[in-house]
C-alpha cells in the first residue's frame, strides 16, 4: 500500500509577492505548525512538493523534523493564471463546469489536472508502498481528486477553497486508488471571498 499525504498550503500573504511567490501570513505560519503537529506521528519515506513558496514553507518543519529529502516537481504547481483572472463564485463554477474554458493567457482545469496526475503517477511509480508527503495548492489537488472522483466538481470545491492548511490522505495498490480521507483542516479565508 503507498500512502500519500497531500498538504495545501496554509493561508499566504497575497499582498507580497507575486503567485509563485507568496509568503505565508502571520497566522499561515502559525498554522502550518498545527499541521505539522498533526502529523507527527507519521513516518514519511520521501517528500515532494510545489515549488511555490507557500507549500514549501508549509511542509518545511514536517521536512526538518523528520530529515526528509525534500524533491520538487513544477508539474504540481497551482493553475497558471498570470493575468490574475476572476475569484468569484460565478467564475470558478465556470471553470468546474467546463475543464477547456480559461480566460485569456490562463491554463485551463483539464491541463491543470493532467500535469498534477503525470506527476502523481511519477510518484507512485517511485514510491511504491511507502508514503509520502506532498506539498500542494487547492485547485491542483481538487483537480487530482476530481480525476479518481467525478462527483467532485465546482461546489465540493467551493466547500474546501477555505481550509488552509488541508490535508487528504489517498491510499494506493499500485496505480490503483483504495481509499481516500479528508485528514485536517484549518478555515480561513481566500481573498476575502466567502462560500
Amino acid at each position: 500500500m503507498t500512502q500519500l499525504y497531500f498538504v495545501r498550503h496554509a493561508q499566504p500573504d497575497y499582498r507580497t509577492g507575486t503567485n509563485p511567490t507568496f509568503p505565508l501570513s502571520p497566522e499561515g505560519t502559525e498554522d502550518r505548525m498545527r499541521a505539522a503537529a498533526f502529523l507527527k506521528d507519521i513516518s514519511f519515506d520521501a517528500a515532494v512538493s510545489s515549488p511555490y513558496r507557500r507549500s514549501l514553507e508549509t511542509i518545511e518543519p514536517i521536512v526538518e523534523r523528520q530529515r526528509l529529502s525534500l524533491r520538487t516537481d513544477i508539474r504540481l504547481r497551482e493553475r497558471d493564471n498570470p493575468g490574475g483572472g476572476s475569484n468569484s463564485h460565478e467564475m470558478f463554477l465556470r471553470r468546474w463546469a467546463d475543464f477547456d474554458f480559461h480566460e485569456e493567457n490562463g491554463e485551463n482545469l483539464r491541463s491543470t489536472q493532467n500535469r498534477n496526475i503525470e506527476a502523481l503517477q511519477q510518484i507512485l511509480r517511485e514510491h511504491q508502498n511507502r508514503t509520502v508527503l506532498i506539498g500542494t495548492h487547492g485547485t491542483a489537488l481538487s483537480t487530482i481528486i476530481n480525476y479518481f472522483d467525478a462527483s467532485f466538481g465546482g461546489e465540493q470545491f467551493l466547500r474546501i477553497i477555505d481550509f488552509m492548511p488541508y490535508i487528504l490522505r489517498m491510499d494506493f495498490d499500485g496505480t490503483t486508488l483504495c481509499s481516500m480521507e479528508e485528514l485536517f483542516y484549518i478555515k480561513k479565508e481566500y481573498h476575502g471571498i466567502k462560500p
